[in-house]
């Protein structure tokens, strides 16, 4: 199996770059995963509702360009849908059972993803109701796949 990660925007924090580094090496014993850092526009503040429009837009852009055709397709969206831990390792494991061996996660930059993007997908996958940073969403994101394959094995993780 093969698992992207697109994901407007950089990890500028020290702190949540070692949090990914660590769940990037803990992810190689179970799968080939790569993370894809997509450029995220720069608006002036403040930024007036039909620049975020175009933000959103041109990152939607840059985003469906680096998706395979082959790939199922799951965006993080607040709208999406929500799993257990355990439900989205079901998940996981149906869809690779029914011949998906390919994965890319979306998420989005500070203002969302465009329509054009959350049309494309397949699945619309949400932690919760509430905002986050995207930075977070990362780690939220690379640590959830790991508890999926650790669930899956029947391997014990924390709790």
């Amino acid at each position: 199996m093969k698992i992207e990660i697109l994901t407007v925007g950089k990890l500028k924090e020290k702190h949540f770059r070692q949090a990914a580094d660590e769940y990037l090496k803990r992810l190689q014993a179970y799968t080939k995963i790569e993370i894809k850092e997509i450029a995220e526009e720069k608006a002036q503040d403040p930024v007036k509702e039909a620049e975020i429009t175009q933000i959103i837009s041109k990152e939607g852009e840059r985003i469906l360009r680096q998706l395979h055709p082959d790939s199922y397709t799951i965006a993080l969206a607040i709208q999406g849908k929500s799993f257990t831990s355990e439900s989205f390792a079901q998940q996981l494991d149906q869809l690779t059972t029914y011949g998906k061996s390919h994965f890319t996660f979306i998420i989005g930059g500070s203002y969302g993803l465009d329509p054009q993007v959350l049309k494309r997908a397949d699945l619309l996958l949400s932690f919760s109701a509430m905002t986050f940073p995207h930075q977070l969403i990362r780690i939220f994101l690379l640590e959830q796949i790991y508890r999926a394959y650790k669930i899956n094995r029947g391997e014990t993780y924390h709790k």
